[in-house]
């Protein structure tokens, strides 16, 4: 039995309870964890270009001509992770572009954001392309009662069809049965 299909309790309960269980119809219905790491993995592309890392008393400035461009990628993937949360349709054109995006940045913005972009994005990429909604239950009870149905009459017409051969072959037919059915053309 998964965490997706545990009934809920009902009954009074406090008010991060309530916040808790729609949190978690929220993630369970639609490709939260790729999402969020496509937004992760944009963090770090848009950092890096605009960032002053101070060393002890030097500083050391990451801008290049390829800012511009990390703030488009960096800024895409996130936009692609919320829209994997909020549109699930278009889950599978969000993933694939959240990886065409991180293969992008490697030589576009100091190597994904040296690295840490690199996992995630690819990732988070994947499981956008993967994550599919649960079957509604509805219709899962419905599909079980046919597939019943069917194992029941499959289950019904075996015996009646193993009883009944439609043809016999020439080693199960009894020898006074071979002169009446063979072939008039062979007797010549």
């Amino acid at each position: 039995m998964s965490s997706a299909t545990v009934e809920t309790r009902t009954g009074h309960q406090n008010a991060i309870g309530w916040l808790w269980r729609h949190f978690r119809a929220f993630r369970r219905t639609r490709p939260f964890w790729g999402g969020l790491l496509a937004m992760i993995a944009g963090v770090p592309i848009l950092y890096f270009p605009y960032a002053h890392l101070a060393l002890g008393s030097v500083t050391i400035a990451m801008s290049t001509t390829a800012g511009a461009g990390s703030l488009l990628i960096g800024i895409l993937m996130i936009i692609l992770g919320i829209t994997g949360w909020f549109q699930p349709a278009v889950r599978v054109f969000a993933g694939i572009a959240t990886i065409l995006l991180t293969l992008v940045s490697i030589p576009m913005s100091n190597l994904a954001g040296f690295g840490m972009a690199l996992l995630p994005g690819l990732i988070g990429g994947g499981l956008l392309v993967s994550w599919a909604p649960l079957p509604e239950p509805e219709a899962a009870a419905e599909n079980a009662v046919a597939e019943n149905a069917v194992a029941e009459s499959v289950a019904a017409e075996e015996p009646a069809a193993a009883e009944a051969p439609t043809a016999k072959l020439p080693a199960q037919a009894v020898p006074g049965e071979q002169a009446a059915t063979a072939d008039p053309g062979e007797a010549r």
